[in-house]
């Protein structure tokens, strides 16, 4: 029999714990929802159909490619520089620049000269704050 008052961690995968446990209850209540809510759901057809044939396919496929490239990026980049936070920071500007591009209806020089402003402070203030301030590591 073990020792009760012993605790071991595994720490290269003690931070998938609460990420985990979130995912199964969101997946839970979600389920739960659509349980509930199947007669609606099953008769939405038609309005699902002119949704999609009017949204702007552009920005939303960009921002889903934007989004898996930043989190696929994010880990090689960050091992360039272990626990620097780099790999968030590095991958961070162009995020937010690349992302506020997609979504400016007139890119002119005039309103993208802030965006690359806000696209460089934005990310390094967090990140500054994240591993100065708080002490926690980035990826």
């Amino acid at each position: 029999m073990g020792n009760l008052t012993h605790v071991t961690i595994n720490f290269d995968t003690s931070h998938l714990i609460f990420p985990t446990l979130i995912g199964c209850i969101l997946g839970l209540l979600g389920l739960a929802i659509v349980i509930r809510d199947r007669r609606q759901l099953a008769a939405s057809g038609t309005h699902w159909r002119k949704i999609l044939g009017e949204m702007d396919k552009t920005r939303f496929f960009g921002t889903l490619a934007l989004t898996v490239i930043y989190f696929s990026a994010m880990v090689p980049v960050g091992d360039i520089w272990p626990n620097t936070g780099m790999g968030f920071l590095l991958c961070s500007i162009p995020l937010v620049a690349a992302s506020g591009l997609l979504f400016m209806r007139d890119r002119t020089a005039k309103k993208a000269i802030p965006l690359m402003i806000v696209a460089v402070a934005a990310p390094t203030l967090v990140w500054w704050l994240f591993t100065d301030l708080f002490f926690l590591t980035l990826p």
